[in-house]
């Protein structure tokens, strides 16, 4: 059985909508902060790998051209094994972004050392390169379905993965670090976070009604409420995206044993649609931009009528 990470037919918006997020924050005008700036652009990026590698290189070549050269056994393998990295730099960048704004928004005295384009940029870069690195047992972990004229061809998982102990422990780290920790981690900092916001909030109120004797807005929690939205929007869409995936994960470590018995099994409906969330997580960060940031929208709304403005001066 060909191993893939994706289950769904392809389309071109998902990577259209990803190129205009790239395109609009490398730009810079959208009123945030350069830290900021950076996670939200290297997100948008790995989102994209994610795409590329999981649906062109790997379920287009499966469906519409079988036995095309990314058929062979080694560009599989490491395909495969390109498609878990760029999964996991996509999530734990997620992470990244939202101890940032935990950082920002709860931890004042560190708030100035850490929340800073040259750190973010370091932060980026560390969570790439170990992202690569952890996933080279994949290319391992697969075997040649055929052999034709001593060419290997598809991929699938050695039966050493369900036997040896060695493979059982790295695949239980693997799922422990991508996403089980990582929700953990995400539930824990939007927790403080509001808890500082809530507190924070309560204490301005009062110094307020002491100092003026009557309620008025607050331009300074206006601002930072606003600015925790896109925090908030990211990190439960995240957690909701991959629920069904740790799910899954538990349902296959007790169900051992379970052969899927058909395209109508449940658990082949959940195995798939764990596949299509994975991806939709990876196609929902524009939306959310678009949604929650005012000066995003007008600079989608510029690129998209630029074509429009171009052929009507002409």
């Amino acid at each position: 059985m060909l191993t893939t990470i994706v289950a769904i037919n392809p389309e071109p918006a998902p990577i259209s909508f990803n190129l205009v997020a790239i395109v609009i924050l490398s730009r810079g005008k959208c009123g945030l902060s350069k830290c900021i700036s950076r996670y939200l652009l290297s997100m948008a990026v790995t989102d994209l790998l994610v795409i590329i590698t999981a649906v062109l290189l790997n379920r287009v070549p499966a469906i519409y051209f079988p036995g095309s050269f990314l058929s062979i056994t080694p560009v599989c393998s490491l395909s495969i094994t390109v498609i878990y990295a760029a999964r996991d730099c996509s999530v734990w960048l997620t992470v990244s972004f939202t101890f940032d704004r935990f950082v920002a928004i709860c931890c004042n005295k560190l708030k100035t050392k850490y929340c800073t384009e040259r750190t973010a940029g370091v932060v980026i870069g560390t969570i790439c390169i170990l992202g690569c690195l952890v996933n080279i047992p994949w290319y391992f972990l697969h075997e040649p379905i055929n052999i034709i004229d001593n060419v290997p061809w598809y991929c699938k998982l050695k039966k050493l993965r369900y036997t040896s102990p060695m493979w059982a422990c790295f695949q239980w780290i693997d799922r422990m670090l991508t996403p089980c920790l990582p929700f953990f981690l995400v539930l824990l900092f939007n927790v403080l976070t509001v808890r500082h916001i809530l507190a924070a909030s309560r204490a301005r109120k009062r110094l307020r009604a002491q100092s003026n004797g009557e309620k008025q807005n607050d331009p300074e929690m206006e601002s930072r409420k606003k600015s925790i939205v896109l925090l908030f929007a990211i990190s439960c869409s995240f957690i909701l995206l991959w629920l069904a995936y740790v799910a899954y994960f538990f349902h296959e470590r007790i169900y051992v044993n379970y052969i899927i018995k058909g395209f109508n099994d449940p658990v082949f409906m959940l195995q798939e649609s764990t596949n299509m969330l994975q991806l939709l997580s990876c196609c929902t960060n524009t939306f959310i931009y678009a949604v929650t940031q005012r000066k995003f929208r007008e600079q989608l709304k510029m690129v998209v009528l630029s074509p429009l403005t171009l052929i009507s001066k002409r």
